[in-house]
């Protein structure tokens, strides 16, 4: 095989239609746009907000320009990092939600909690918590401390 008898496969390709280009050619005069009006004109078509009398479509949607789709079942957590529990704890304490949010970490004390692995543990600590990040896991047992999960309704 040689560089010059290669070729796509039979019917892969097709030609474009070139329109307006004579009677003969099958698409010439109006070059299938019709006779006269918005679509035979070149440049058709316009913004999105004329539509010819009805109520545009930015005024049709309700309004919410802005905000996205929140998805109901998502569930917002509230989110600590090591260096605020190696700041606000002693040695050997219990980290609970309840202790948490006495220490005020907590935006919303009605969330579960995810602990996360920012910073450096200098102290050992008990931690309870509905979730623990893998980094953070590891530098808690490495200071000497312990994580234990919580169910979701706890």
């Amino acid at each position: 095989m040689k560089l010059h008898e290669l070729a796509p496969n039979p019917g892969s390709k097709k030609n474009r239609k070139r329109v307006g280009r004579g009677i003969s050619a099958g698409q010439g005069k109006t070059a299938g746009r019709g006779t006269k009006g918005q679509g035979s004109r070149s440049g058709e078509g316009g913004k999105m907000y004329r539509q010819g009398g009805n109520l545009p479509f930015y005024r049709r949607l309700p309004f919410m320009r802005g905000q996205g789709f929140t998805p109901l079942n998502r569930v917002d957590y509230n989110e600590v990092n090591l260096d605020q529990l190696s700041t606000a704890f002693k040695a050997d304490a219990e980290v609970t939600p309840e202790t948490l949010t006495e220490a005020h970490l907590l935006r919303d004390p009605r969330n579960p909690v995810v602990i996360l692995g920012r910073g450096e543990m200098t102290v050992g600590l008990k931690v309870r918590a509905h979730r623990v990040s893998a980094g953070a896991k590891a530098k808690i047992e490495k200071a000497g401390g312990s994580v234990e999960l919580i169910a979701a309704s706890e």
